[in-house]
């Protein structure tokens, strides 16, 4: 899907199509605009739009072979930035992550969705109904507010994950979870590494924003950058640390009862095994093939031989109670 949105000073058109050649004659280079490549994996048509803004063709290698995460500094033909985030939604216990490639020039942006944002959506949306902001600032500042909405979204993803541990950290305390409770707490910290690398991309933009060559964002953007998403970038670095370290206390409390459930059963068998063992030395005894065994005569030894394996079963399992084996 192609999404192009188009600011005008009174308005921002909207123009969404799945053909690239439809879309190139709709392209006004005098305008701001916005081109949103969601679930865009033609590699020839990329090509082609690729071209049609002067980006140099290499960036065509880096959507497609999911370059690293963070901006790239080596050709200067646009801002090139690789995103991967978490976001709220769940497949197989774990947070879905969305990646994608964001392109800015001079007065344009082009992100390439590989999984549609819900966040960049509800951007556009909004965006439809304000246009004097895009007007004032530039293309960078729509930059900068894709940012802050990509910082948001991670309010909205801790808020969850903190609320699946309250309900983990339950079962756990309790000692009414197992195996599958370790494997959700591990699976989620797993699913979470991507945050950590999307806040150091984050930040290795904000170190790189003061170099004098760095042309794509004014000074203007640069300080709003600095002044609103600076604190908030370090503030949810704090939480998801704070979040890491709650993941892992609970799969270390819980690999502990796994344990300590698992040390239980074998006592168990064990004292289960103790408390046959002379009932299996006299089966033995007594299954010999001697002529000459005493007892073979009389009527009373079988039930006599019964009943000292029973009275040796129940005191052995009353001895156990009282020391609390069992």
């Amino acid at each position: 899907m192609l999404t192009l949105l188009t600011f005008y000073p009174d308005n921002v058109e909207l123009f969404t199509t799945r053909d690239v050649d439809t879309l190139l004659k709709r392209i006004d280079g005098s305008h701001n605009i916005w081109l949103r490549c969601i679930h865009f994996r033609d590699r020839t048509g990329t090509a082609r739009i690729i071209k049609h803004f002067g980006l140099n063709p290499s960036r065509v290698d880096m959507i497609f072979n999911h370059s690293p995460l963070g901006i790239d500094e080596d050709v200067e033909d646009c801002l090139f930035d690789s995103y991967e985030i978490l976001t709220p939604q769940i497949k197989n216990h774990q947070l879905e992550t969305a990646r994608g490639n964001i392109v800015v020039g001079n007065n344009f942006i082009i992100t390439f969705e590989i999984t549609e944002l819900k966040i960049l959506s509800i951007l556009a949306n909004n965006l439809q109904k304000r246009t004097l902001d895009i007007q004032k600032w530039g293309m960078d500042y729509l930059f900068y507010l894709i940012f802050k909405d990509f910082l948001n979204n991670y309010d909205t993803v801790f808020d969850y994950i903190s609320r699946k541990l309250d309900d983990l950290e339950d079962e756990v305390l309790e000692n009414s979870g197992n195996e599958s409770t370790y494997q959700k707490i591990a699976t989620m910290r797993q699913s979470t590494r991507s945050g950590r690398r999307n806040f150091q991309s984050i930040k290795l933009l904000m170190a790189i924003m003061d170099h004098e060559d760095f042309q794509w964002l004014t000074q203007p953007v640069k300080e709003l950058f600095n002044q609103e998403l600076v604190h908030h970038v370090d503030k949810l670095w704090q939480e998801y640390q704070a979040l890491r370290a709650w993941m892992s206390e609970l799969m270390e409390i819980q690999r502990d009862n796994i344990a300590s459930k698992t040390g239980e059963r074998i006592n168990r068998l064990t004292i289960l095994s103790t408390i046959f063992l002379p009932i299996t030395f006299m089966s033995g005894f007594y299954g010999m093939n001697f002529k000459y065994m005493p007892e073979l005569d009389q009527p009373w030894a079988y039930p006599a031989v019964i009943c000292v394996m029973a009275l040796i079963v129940i005191s052995s399992i009353v001895y156990a109670k009282k020391q609390r084996w069992l």
